[in-house]
């Protein structure tokens, strides 16, 4: 994990190594051991290094390969390097270090931009080729790592963060269309959109590469795309029994390191999952440390699920932070110079202390749970659209399934505060089926699922992730972002996502045997979940969100949708 920067310019400007440190400069967070710049007349890269594989000055970057035609600079972890190592050496390629990236570089000598579907990992990177005289870019599948850039007249700067491109002179200014999109809304992101919240940078979307060449427009191109169609056949038990195996191998990978490794621990059915696994792949004598946020007198503090988990765990140490509502008015305005863009709640805040927590204990790596929502139909809401689905493809399971949706609020083993959540959830999904009956095709809810994954909501989930860690100068993996998983999930009928009113069905079929039942089957849904209403109600909050009120006014008039109040507050905070 690392910080990358870079310029490239039309032949004849050349690129200056001051330029680049200027860059990496306000990034020194996202790699704190060590630093690197290469220039060669009109091309030039940064980087900020963070050791997490191969910790020798053999893995400095930028790197050279083949004798100088290849140069990187690469943010990221490929969790599969060793196994593509191996192939490339029977291939005739050799190795002077032992890290990923100069598996990366042999890669794509090999393969040029078609090797990007053998990497499993996370990924944002630049290569420039000295021969062909093009520049490389690239981003993982997902956009778990970042890659910014502002192209003008041949002119191209990257950065992991924005910040990086300011620090190289190009001019901060709120782009007015994302801004008033953000207004109505209260989303950053667009679908399909590489815009950002300021004008003049963009975002090299996820599953997407760019090459810049001498006189030429940027050519971006996509690699990977979700398969929707439904081609697995296999019975329920081979299913669920897949499905354990490709993501244990996922969270296999993701624990390859040469630093300490630990897990962020929610209480919620992803995160402890994860531990679970950890902790079964672990030999008894490797002990596990886990990081949590937890909320005093709050009814959603996940204490008691959190040391229902740990306590199941053959070696697990539990850390636990209590973040407050004076340390996030003390932390907001670092907050926001790391995150950059307005982001959706206090849970960034409690995310914020997590990290704050784990560089305390010394654990430089996380695994976390981010991911798995998005594609396992993780939120109720989901259902509406399922329901609409069966209604008019299949009527008889529809009433099969709403009847058993309903049921779960007279389960006894349903808390009151779940019982209460049901109730809500199905009279508004009973009110959109009678208020919207749209055509819903056998293919609806995995659209939408693909359209969250791809278009938005998970995207914003990894940049509050990254920020957060790289603040901290820590990596957070994701084995539910497993392109495997992904990809193998998506090809399995819908009942394996809902099933009798439950959500990531088949997640939780293949954890039950492991997990306590009351993980495994819980419905609820809090994560990070601060007092938020509480924090805001103090003086210090109030102003801020009357402040983004008259802000809104100012631009919609009066009679514009309300919006929730922390949005409202980083109106105040981005938009003043």
């Amino acid at each position: 994990m690392c910080g990358i920067a870079g310029i490239y310019r039309p032949i004849g400007r050349q690129v200056l190594s001051n330029e680049l440190k200027a860059m990496t400069d306000v990034i020194v967070h996202r790699g704190p051991d060590g630093e690197g710049y290469w220039t060669k007349d009109n091309i030039g890269f940064g980087h900020r290094r963070l050791s997490i594989i191969d910790l020798s000055d053999n893995a400095n970057q930028p790197m050279h390969f083949a004798n100088e035609r290849y140069t990187i600079t690469y943010n990221g972890e490929i969790y599969n390097y060793l196994e593509l190592r191996e192939k490339l050496i029977s291939k005739g390629y050799s190795f002077r270090s032992k890290s990923d990236t100069e598996v990366v570089l042999a890669l794509y000598d090999q393969k040029k931009e078609s090797f990007l579907k053998d990497l499993d990992g996370m990924f944002a990177m630049a290569i420039w080729d000295d021969k062909e005289k093009s520049l490389f870019c690239a981003r993982d599948r997902f956009g778990e790592k970042p890659f910014y850039y502002s192209y003008s007249n041949g002119n191209l700067y990257f950065c992991s963060e924005m910040k990086g491109l300011w620090a190289a002179g190009i001019r901060k200014e709120l782009d007015p269309h994302m801004a008033e999109h953000y207004m109505l809304s209260g989303r950053v992101t667009k679908n399909e959109n590489t815009s950002t919240f300021y004008k003049g940078i963009k975002q090299l979307e996820a599953a997407h590469y760019m090459i810049v060449r001498e006189g030429k427009q940027p050519e971006i191109s996509r690699y990977y795309e979700i398969n929707i169609s439904k081609c697995e056949t296999m019975n329920e038990d081979q299913a669920i029994e897949k499905f354990s195996e490709i993501f244990t191998k996922s969270v296999s990978l993701r624990l390859r390191a040469d630093v300490t490794v630990g897990s962020s621990l929610s209480g919620g059915l992803d995160s402890s999952s994860i531990v679970m696994m950890i902790d079964k792949l672990k030999n008894e004598s490797a002990r596990q440390n886990t990081f949590s946020a937890r909320f005093k007198d709050f009814s959603k503090d996940e204490g008691e699920h959190i040391h229902q988990v740990i306590k199941v765990c053959k070696n697990v140490l539990g850390h636990e932070i209590y973040p407050s509502n004076e340390e996030m008015q003390s932390d907001f305005e670092k907050l926001k110079w790391h995150q950059e863009e307005p982001f959706a709640s206090a849970s960034i805040f409690a995310q914020w202390k997590v990290m704050s927590l784990a560089k305390h204990h010394k654990t430089i790596v996380l695994l976390d749970g981010q991911g798995a929502d998005e594609y396992l139909a993780g939120y109720l809401p989901y259902y509406r659209t399922y329901f609409k689905q069966l209604y008019f493809t299949n009527k008889s399971h529809y009433k099969n399934e709403f009847k058993s949706y309903n049921n779960l609020r007279d389960n006894s083993a349903v808390s009151v505060e779940e019982q209460e959540t049901l109730r809500m959830k199905i009279g508004r999904i009973k009110k959109k089926l009678l208020n919207q009956p749209l055509p819903y095709n056998s293919d609806s809810l995995s659209n939408e699922l693909k359209t969250h994954v791809q278009s938005f909501g998970l995207k914003e989930l990894l940049r509050y992730a990254d920020r957060n860690a790289m603040a901290h100068s820590r990596e957070v993996r994701l084995p539910f972002l497993s392109h495997h998983l992904v990809d193998y999930v998506f090809s399995l009928p819908d009942n394996m996502k809902l099933r009798n009113g439950y959500t990531k069905y088949i997640l939780r079929k293949s954890m039950e045997s492991i997990l306590p039942k009351s993980i495994t089957w819980r419905i609820d849904k809090i994560g990070y979940e601060p007092p938020q209403s509480n924090w805001l109600a103090n003086d210090f909050w109030r102003a801020k969100i009357e402040s983004g009120k008259k802000i809104q006014a100012s631009y919609f008039g009066k009679n514009v949708k309300q919006q929730p109040e922390w949005n409202y507050l980083m109106i105040d905070s981005f938009l003043k």
